[in-house]
């Protein structure tokens, strides 16, 4: 009795750090297999709780990784066994059979890349997508999933759930899309990566999960299964310049401190310099994207001594080619007002509040314009509703510091 504790917590441990290095490729490759998310996830699970009976009394296998996939398929079949018969029941159970007739993998072939695409496909709604790559690719538990949105577990499983149902029933493949539809669907991926390390990098501090280490780990996944292509490139330079600058972006009292304003010595030379790195061999493949745009821009902002505000402004000026989206007009307005031009930057802002009055980005440019503009009665104004709309504490104070500059 008395080993008996230490072999289990050892067993744990072990089955602990399988699953957080291979829990994705693990997954991939159960649900490319057996075309059911739901089914893959109980099986894993199913493995996962027999694994700690066998590894604890037989030790742990060669291949802990081969073990828990046999096992998985294992479970799998005896859930199919107890279906009604259906052409697909059938054609799995016919597949399964002959995978368990083979001998005990060495390495399980990585399907993550089908999984990505197939959690992050435009038919789903962005808070599904995000949802379903941090659960199936991620590995997150649903209820630290929950946490990070502010919704109830129960909530956040029943949007998992239905996240999978609309994947079976409106026949999604698990697959890598053809040629012709791999640019538009690749930057529904990086979107939803990038919104994965946003959440991250505007959250709290004290967060149990490092999102914006999970979205780079994805960034880096992506880079290695389609080595050379840019936009990945592009994305991942552009989430480890901006994390470069994560220890210094709020200050010492609480508030959010712009690139501009930030002390360098606390930003993160390695990140910053891996970032370059990427970006510089994103753009010389010459196949321009709005995630290779975007992470120059970043790097502008980086620039020494101080923010290549006219840089920024052409930069700004070829994303609009490429995303003419209201947000990046909000951008483009703010890197004209910062190069002096502030006729057209409030001309551009006007036009764009009647589409945009509740996004608080937009009133919080619209204020910063109009004070550098000299109207500091409708820049409190606006810095008011920005405030209102600020999500986080430390774009309140931010917000409320410009305010009192104002005199």
């Amino acid at each position: 009795m008395a080993t008996a504790a230490p072999r289990a917590i050892a067993v744990s441990k072990a089955l602990e750090a399988v699953l957080r290095q291979d829990r994705g490729r693990l997954m991939a490759a159960l649900t490319y297999r057996l075309h059911s998310f739901q089914l893959a996830e109980d099986a894993l699970q199913e493995a996962c709780i027999s694994a700690l009976v066998h590894w604890g009394r037989d030790g742990l296998p060669h291949s802990p990784q081969g073990w828990l996939i046999r096992a998985a398929f294992r479970k799998a079949l005896d859930q199919l066994r107890g279906e009604r018969r259906s052409t697909e029941r059938d054609s799995a159970m016919h597949l399964l059979t002959e995978l368990l007739g083979q001998d005990e993998p060495e390495t399980i072939p990585d399907e993550r890349l089908r999984l990505i695409f197939t959690c992050c496909h435009p038919a789903l709604e962005m808070k599904s997508r995000v949802a379903l790559t941090l659960r199936s690719v991620c590995g997150l538990s649903t209820g630290e999933i929950s946490r990070l949105f502010l919704d109830a577990e129960a909530t956040m499983g029943q949007r998992l759930s239905r996240a999978r149902s609309k994947i079976a029933a409106a026949g999604i493949a698990y697959a890598v899309p053809e040629p012709q539809h791999w640019d538009d669907r690749l930057q529904a991926v990086l979107t939803t990566v990038y919104l994965i390390f946003t959440t991250g990098y505007t959250g709290a501090a004290d967060e149990a999960r490092d999102l914006c280490g999970e979205a780079q780990f994805l960034g880096r996944l992506l880079l290695g299964l389609c080595p050379g292509e840019p936009e990945i490139e592009g994305a991942l330079a552009l989430m480890l310049l901006t994390d470069a600058r994560r220890s210094a972006r709020v200050g010492a009292g609480g508030a959010t401190v712009p690139p501009a304003e930030q002390d360098r010595s606390l930003w993160d030379a390695g990140k910053q310099a891996e970032g370059r790195l990427l970006l510089e061999a994103a753009l010389r493949r010459r196949r321009a994207g709005p995630f290779q745009v975007k992470a120059a821009i970043s790097a502008c902002q980086m620039a020494d001594p101080v923010p290549d505000w006219p840089q920024i402004l052409q930069l700004y000026t070829v994303l609009l080619t490429l995303e003419p989206t209201p947000v990046v007009r909000v951008n483009h307005a703010v890197a004209l007002a910062e190069t002096g031009h502030l006729a057209a930057a409030l001309a551009l802002l006007n036009q764009l509040r009647e589409s945009l009055p509740d996004f608080q980005p937009f009133h919080a440019a619209h204020a910063a314009v109009l004070a550098k503009a000299g109207d500091p009665d409708a820049a409190r104004r606006a810095y008011a509703r920005a405030i209102e709309l600020a999500s986080h504490q430390s774009d309140r104070l931010f917000l409320a510091g410009q305010v009192e500059l104002l005199g």
